[in-house]
């Protein structure tokens, strides 16, 4: 089994019932729903494809709803492509044209008001660069091209440089949230985090939306604000995705690398998964096969210690979706052979005020029991899913089993690195549901005779606290 989890984004060449069951069987956890297309009919067909697909085989694969954000872009332009030549002059407006070499429409209305001279204007993914010469404060921005090229319509802008005034979540993004909160998802990957306010703003209209809302919060990190409030940001949220198509633009494109590593190592400080998003295998959208490069690239994440990896274009748009899926899985089964990614020597919990002291303690311990007697197991009861993201987070090399009645978490978990879930809810002894779980797992095969196995729970079960208790036993 493998222990890192893959997202795949749905899109036209993947949003039917037999690919998603085929991307599900090729080792996809969690299926992102990209936002910034396709109509709530259309999301809602691929909802219920997932839903579908996990009843027939069995599987708890999650649903990821991605909100857009506040996209900036570029209006129409003459013949769909003008060219813009370095060292001329050119008008950006937010008074609604068709563009010229000479003057773009912006849809963005504040940014007359929000950029200053010097800073820089990157367009099509940093293709094109322009250069702030002067702004009226209104409606209109003169800039000078530093480096031109073909400008087309409705291409993507990025302002590195820039304190953009517009709001995280735009009247759309509040429409689509909704819809995807009404249909009772998994997770919303939040576009364009700049602070941790951006993530409690987006908690606060989940609760208010219905107390009882279950769907976590991902924060995409790819602006530079979002590296300067990190640790306020990745304490606020449920998980961080290293969103590194808009961060390869926004910030210098070598600071990359280091950044998802300190990401990656941050979010395991503090139990948050972490996912590794964008070009990962884009050559296989045509292509049956990965480069060199993007093989090294997936691997290195394993290596990292992300819990997910992330696919888009190649199983939206690309040309065979399970066929990506099955080559990730291959590579990240390789590495996970490898010893090195296992048993992080996070430190041990201090705090004995906080209200999580107890059962961090609990988790810390069986990680560390299970390392020394190399236990095949660490089997938990759970109901929030805590002790899952916990034990997670130390990257045990005995798998990790968590039981629960809960039956929402289960597919919430499905993002969480190494996790496996079982929905039970028999409400017996301790000492009965133990002996119950290890012969359902025994029967499975998961764990076989002699095995060294650890159990944690909360004990009374039926009052369903924090983990107290942690037994080591010999499957017999």
């Amino acid at each position: 089994m493998k222990r890192t989890k893959i997202v795949v984004t749905l899109g036209p060449a993947s949003s039917s019932a037999e690919v998603i069951e085929g991307m599900i069987k090729s080792g996809a956890d969690v299926c992102r729903i990209n936002f910034s297309h396709g109509s709530h009919e259309n999301v809602l067909e691929q909802i219920i494809n997932i839903r579908a697909a996990n009843k027939k085989l069995g599987t708890h694969t999650a649903i990821l709803a991605d909100l857009q954000g506040p996209k900036l872009r570029i209006g129409a332009v003459e013949n769909n492509g003008v060219e813009l030549i370095a060292g001329k002059e050119i008008i950006i407006t937010t008074n609604e044209c068709v563009g010229t070499a000479e003057r773009v429409y912006i849809t963005y209305p504040q940014f007359p008001k929000d950029v200053r001279a010097g800073e820089n204007i990157l367009i099509d993914d940093g293709k094109l660069l322009l250069t702030v010469v002067d702004t009226n404060g209104r409606d209109e921005v003169k800039a000078i091209i530093s480096h031109g090229g073909i400008l087309s319509s409705k291409k993507g802008v990025n302002l590195p440089n820039t304190k953009i005034s517009l709001p995280c979540l735009t009247e759309k993004d509040l429409k689509d949230l909704d819809f995807a909160l009404a249909q009772n998802i998994d997770w919303v990957g939040l576009s364009f985090v700049r602070s941790a306010s951006d993530i409690i703003e987006l908690k606060h209209i989940i609760q208010k939306f219905e107390p009882s809302a279950r769907a976590k919060v991902v924060a995409k990190i790819e602006k530079p604000e979002a590296i300067l409030d990190i640790d306020n940001i990745i304490k606020e949220t449920d998980a961080i995705m290293v969103a590194r198509g808009d961060l390869g633009v926004e910030v210098p494109m070598q600071e990359v690398p280091v950044i998802q590593k300190m990401l990656v190592r941050k979010c395991l400080e503090e139990s948050k998964p972490v996912i590794i998003a964008t070009q990962m295998m884009e050559s296989m959208i045509t292509n049956i096969s990965p480069s060199r490069a993007e093989v090294n690239d997936v691997a290195n994440s394993v290596m990292d210690g992300a819990d997910a990896v992330m696919l888009s274009a190649e199983t939206s748009v690309g040309n065979h979706p399970a066929k990506v899926v099955e080559a990730m899985t291959k590579i990240i089964e390789h590495v996970e052979k490898e010893s090195l990614i296992y048993n992080r020597d996070n430190a041990a919990p201090e705090n004995l005020q906080s209200e999580r002291f107890l059962s961090d303690s609990i988790c810390y311990t069986a990680s560390k029991m299970a390392q020394r007697t190399k236990a095949a197991a660490i089997i938990t009861m759970t109901h929030s899913g805590y002790t899952a993201f916990k034990l997670a987070s130390h990257r045990p090399k005995s798998n990790i089993f968590v039981f629960t009645d809960n039956y929402h978490i289960l597919t919430t978990l499905s993002l969480v690195w190494g996790v496996q879930g079982f929905f039970y809810d028999k409400n017996i002894s301790t000492d009965h549901t133990i002996a119950d779980i290890k012969f359902i797992l025994k029967k499975s095969g998961l764990i076989k005779f002699n095995d060294f196995i650890i159990n944690i729970a909360s004990t009374p079960l039926s009052e369903r606290g924090k983990s107290n208790m942690i037994k080591l036993s010999v499957v017999d």
